[in-house]
């Protein structure tokens, strides 16, 4: 399976979001959005600010032109706003499997159900239209938050990958990796449409 037939552009939907495929235009809103809170100060992941998000945006399509990636922006469904961001990426079709990362909202929507809502509608379209047979995500070991927003989905920690990455400051990264496989995806499924419809 070539990378570049995996990937179609989509919009997907559903409560009070929606994702819809990033554009070269998007960057002014997008640094808008990670301004509520500041997110670009946050050391532990990558969020773009005034200065970085060109870089940010054309590395996100470049990656998708490859067949590597999809990147979202994702949207408050009621305004239309621009609210944050996530992708697949790091794609490997013939294996059939993908990651969900590069994943963060505006201060305001965090620990609302905009996550769950997200990750839903990423996780149907990989287990059930693209077919994948495990899902990955990964986060920095010092990011606490994102660690346990994974774990709540129902993903299982693989591992860690001790000095995985070197930062642009010489400071050396240890990545947590936790996946979703699709024999877990239906029991994943009902516990995250459930929680959504207790909130």
């Amino acid at each position: 399976m070539a990378n570049a037939k995996w990937f179609t552009d989509i919009e997907l939907g559903a409560g009070s979001v929606s994702l819809r495929p990033m554009v070269a235009s998007d960057a002014a809103a997008l640094v808008d959005a990670a301004a509520d809170g500041q997110l670009w100060e946050l050391w532990y992941t990558q969020v773009p600010s005034a200065d970085t998000v060109e870089q940010y945006v054309a590395f996100a399509l470049a990656e998708k032109a490859a067949g590597r990636a999809l990147p979202f922006v994702v949207l408050d469904a009621n305004s239309g706003e621009v609210i944050g961001s996530t992708r697949y990426c790091n794609a490997e079709p013939e294996h059939r499997r993908l990651e969900i990362g590069y994943t963060w909202y505006a201060s305001r929507y965090q620990r609302t159900p905009v996550n769950s809502q997200c990750k839903l509608l990423l996780l149907e379209h990989a287990f059930e239209v693209l077919g994948a047979v495990a899902v990955e995500f990964r986060t920095h070991w010092h990011n606490q938050r994102s660690r346990q927003a994974i774990a709540r989905l129902g993903a299982k920690q693989d591992g860690v990958l001790r000095n995985h990455r070197i930062e642009a400051d010489g400071a050396r990264r240890d990545t947590v990796v936790f996946s979703i496989l699709d024999s877990e995806w239906p029991a994943v499924a009902k516990a995250l449409r459930f929680r959504l419809q207790r909130r």
